[in-house]
Order: structure tokens, then C-alpha cells, then sequence
């Protein structure tokens, strides 16, 4: 299991424990995070699961594939250490994982 903790806005946050092979999108709707819409499901066709990756976390977690980045351009207010959940697998090394919730997602 990693342990992931998800920020919102606000400041409050959420740790969940993820079962390595789910993704982060996933993790987030099991445990009914707020703020992660995920209207396609995770087959990254929209960019409501848009979430910051902390910066401590960026070279670990990786960068976006072509098919996310195109997926990026729709999401509001895109950082460069914006990615979409649903595209970032959960992987043992990856307890401890911070991510950010936008304000909004589009």
C-alpha cells in the first residue's frame, strides 16, 4: 500500500492508503475526495482529474505522456507540475505521494 495525501484548496487535506496498481484518480474516488471530478472514468479523454504534483514528488511521479499533455491544454490553470490522476499509476515507492487539488477543475 502507498499512502498518498491529497490538498485541497483550502489547506485540508486527506491521506489514503492505495493499492499499488490503481491510479491516483482512482485512490481519490474510492476515498470520495473532493475536487476530483474524473467525468471520463480515467481514460483520459477530459481533464477533470487535473491535480499539482508536489514538487518534492516530480522527477519520481514523471512527466506526462503526449496523450496527457494534449489533455492538459483543456485544464484550468495549468503549472508545470500539473498532471492528470487518472494517468499516474500507484506504485509502492510512491507512499508518501502529495498531491494538490486545483480550485476548480475546468
Amino acid at each position: 500500500m502507498a499512502k498518498i495525501t491529497y490538498i485541497q484548496p483550502d489547506g485540508t487535506s486527506q491521506t489514503v492508503e492505495a493499492q499499488p496498481g490503481i491510479t491516483v484518480m482512482e485512490a481519490a474516488k474510492l476515498n470520495s475526495i473532493g475536487g476530483i471530478e474524473a467525468e471520463c472514468g480515467g481514460a483520459c479523454a477530459c481533464a477533470t482529474c487535473h491535480v499539482y504534483v508536489d514538487p518534492s514528488w516530480k522527477a519520481k511521479v514523471g512527466k506526462p505522456a503526449e496523450m496527457e499533455e494534449d489533455m492538459l491544454d483543456f485544464a484550468f490553470d495549468v503549472r508545470e507540475e500539473s498532471r492528470l490522476s487518472c494517468q499516474i499509476k500507484v506504485v509502492a515507492e510512491f507512499d508518501g505521494l502529495v498531491v494538490r487539488v486545483p480550485e476548480k477543475q475546468f
